[in-house]
């Protein structure tokens, strides 16, 4: 029976999609219910139907499943963000790691059951994420707000303090928003293309307790009106024995030039070392990144420092990165730690092997295996990057790495066919839209003993793995790692070996 928009009926919740809506059928028909979670009886509301699928509108849980809990965030449902928070933990990770394993059958052909391994969960799923995001922009009132946009849109549901997030983000976000009230710096308004602060993004060394705040504006720095008192005030957030003088403005001591920012004394910059107060929360860099496109890229390429070297540092492991606004860096350290040690284990290093590393970033995976490789290559499209990687090898004194610059599918070839270089491994962590063929073929071509295939998209990965199955190798191990507590995101690593070894 083909049900009409805005008919309210009953469902059963029986399964979950890849985005968290819960999957219930009526009469064959399948439904998508947002907020439903596995186990829930319903009433819904018809929103939209198609020939063999429809979605509905949670409106009542009848009766709720064994493994629902109450949301901990008051926005949860209208941001949108953590679509698992009103599932259970542990039924969280049994949720991600089924669907993981169910891509990998339905999409690669691969029953990987029996060599799975036990997904890593989280001790703690809150306050893990050392970066945010925050966009700015007014409410109906006209008070300046920051918050997150709601799903598919571009309106700010209003948030101070995401519980995902680290615990100062909330001070440094109220900060910003009264400096711009009191001396009427104008947030971004996207349909006129008018105003200036768009969005702030924070950036917390989990280990060192080093904090980044990064304006992003739509204009010159010389707009932020009276940019000396907002970094003196973020700069005595956490340390009030550390702000720069109350009522003593930078201009008089302190000059601001683009290329150097508001610096302290001739040499300029923050001195503080890495030891210095380990873990405590402080500021050590403020800065804007310039981005005056009408455009929903968030950060812009100019980076100007107010305040700072521009950027900051953490560890994983014993490894030392060097973080700027721009830099790639997983966004759950404590979890990356984990993840990185699963990969290095596949690796199955002596100190005798050549590792190729793709899609390598700032070098955070490269100099975890260098520990245990004779000499690593990474490969990364992004320049900046390739700096930053460079920098943190040459910062840690690791010398048996190199870098180049450019897309893995481009570099690995041409390093393949015309320098005829080899690989005893291959590690790859591409984004989403997996591997690119002709770096697939170029693996196959090198023949490696070992490739660890680290993925965020288990459905690309299965497509990839499926390919290298196809082709003379073979899935040996696989793990699930969750880095991403109360959202449908999973990290994966996989070990595919040669079948001739």
């Amino acid at each position: 029976m083909r049900r009409e928009k805005n008919e309210i009926f009953r469902v059963r919740i029986e399964d979950m999609s890849d985005t968290g809506e819960g999957i219930g059928k009526t009469d064959g028909f399948t439904w998508f219910v947002k907020d439903a979670v596995i186990g829930d009886l319903v009433e819904a509301k018809v929103m939209k139907v198609k020939k063999s699928y429809g979605f509905a509108r949670l409106m009542k849980v009848l009766k709720p499943s064994p493994h629902r809990v109450t949301p901990p965030c008051p926005v949860a449902s209208s941001c949108g963000g953590c679509q698992l928070q009103a599932m259970s933990y542990e039924e969280q990770l049994r949720f991600k790691e089924r669907k993981v394993l169910n891509n990998l059958r339905r999409i690669g052909g691969l029953d990987c059951r029996e060599i799975w391994e036990p997904i890593i969960g989280m001790e703690d799923p809150w306050h893990y994420r050392n970066k945010a995001l925050f966009p700015i922009g007014r409410n109906k009132e006209g008070k300046i707000i920051t918050g997150f946009f709601a799903g598919r849109t571009h309106s700010i549901i209003e948030n101070t303090d995401c519980l995902l997030g680290a615990p100062e983000n909330a001070r440094i976000l109220a900060c910003i928003r009264n400096y711009m009230e009191e001396y009427g710096v104008a947030p971004y308004e996207e349909k006129t293309h008018t105003g200036l602060v768009r969005h702030v993004l924070i950036r917390k060394g989990f280990r060192t307790g080093q904090i980044l705040v990064c304006l992003v504006i739509n204009g010159a720095v010389k707009e932020l009106r009276s940019a000396e008192i907002l970094v003196e005030r973020l700069l005595g957030l956490f340390d009030e024995g550390r702000g720069l003088g109350k009522g003593r403005g930078f201009g008089e001591e302190r000059g601001f030039d683009e290329g150097r920012g508001f610096n302290e004394g001739k040499e300029g910059g923050h001195k503080e070392t890495v030891e210095d107060r380990e873990g405590r929360p402080r500021i050590v860099t403020v800065a804007c990144s310039i981005n005056r496109k009408q455009t929903n890229v968030i950060l812009g390429t100019e980076i100007v420092n107010l305040y700072g070297t521009g950027s900051i540092v953490d560890f994983i492991g014993s490894i030392q990165y060097q973080i700027s606004p721009l830099s790639f860096y997983q966004v759950n350290p404590r979890q990356t730690e984990r993840l990185y040690e699963m990969a290095l284990e596949y690796a199955g290093l002596t100190g005798e092997e050549t590792v190729w590393d793709l899609y390598c970033g700032i070098g955070t995976i490269s100099l975890f295996l260098a520990q245990r490789a004779k000499r690593v290559c990474g490969v990364e499209i992004i320049p900046q990057a390739i700096e930053d990687a460079r920098r943190n090898a040459e910062q840690n004194g690791i010398k048996n790495v190199g870098f180049f610059t450019g897309k893995a599918e481009e570099v690995l070839p041409e390093q393949y066919e015309k320098n005829h270089i080899q690989a005893d491994v291959i590690v790859v962590d591409p984004p989403r839209k997996g591997c690119d063929p002709m770096c697939l073929e170029t693996m196959i071509k090198m023949a490696p003993e070992r490739i660890v295939y680290v993925s965020c998209d288990s459905a690309t990965l299965a497509r990839d793995l499926r390919y290298l199955t196809e082709n003379g190798y073979e899935v040996r191990r696989g793990r699930c790692c969750d880095m991403f507590g109360g959202t449908v995101h999973v990290e994966t690593v996989v070990l595919i070996q040669r079948k001739d070894t």
